[in-house]
């Protein structure tokens, strides 16, 4: 990350303008905790929906991600990548779930079948 009053410094020296978004927390230090979630789905059919991640580290420590904006679109065999973040950070992570949820009330309830996942901390990288 950089420090509030040093962002703009670095986005100029990059040239033509650059959208930036800042994501923080509400609870001291005020940082978020990124993580790229990659997964390949087999479901025949395409389904569209969000997805929270928990993750829980050997102490028994289970932290949930905030659920993102915008719905992701699933086809069978295609790779999906999404951004997800945590308001506090877990060092040795022993499992990881996922909630697909479609936020409809009414109609059918659809799982999400999945074939590969990958949960990269983007604060992190080594881990």
């Amino acid at each position: 990350g950089y420090y509030a009053d040093r962002w703009k410094n670095l986005l100029n020296t990059m040239g033509s303008p650059i959208k930036t978004y800042f994501d923080t927390s509400d609870h001291d230090p005020f940082c978020m905790y990124n993580y790229l979630l990659d997964i390949i789905t087999w479901n025949k059919s395409i389904r569209k929906g969000f997805i929270k991640v928990k993750i829980t580290d050997y102490t028994g420590n289970t932290l949930e991600s905030k659920m993102n904006s915008e719905a992701s679109t699933f086809q069978q065999y295609k790779r999906v990548k999404i951004l997800t973040g945590f308001y506090q950070d877990l060092d040795k992570i022993s499992k990881i779930s996922l909630t697909f949820s479609t936020k409809t009330l009414i109609g059918p309830k659809h799982k999400l079948r999945i074939l590969q996942m990958r949960l990269k901390s983007l604060n992190n990288p080594e881990r």
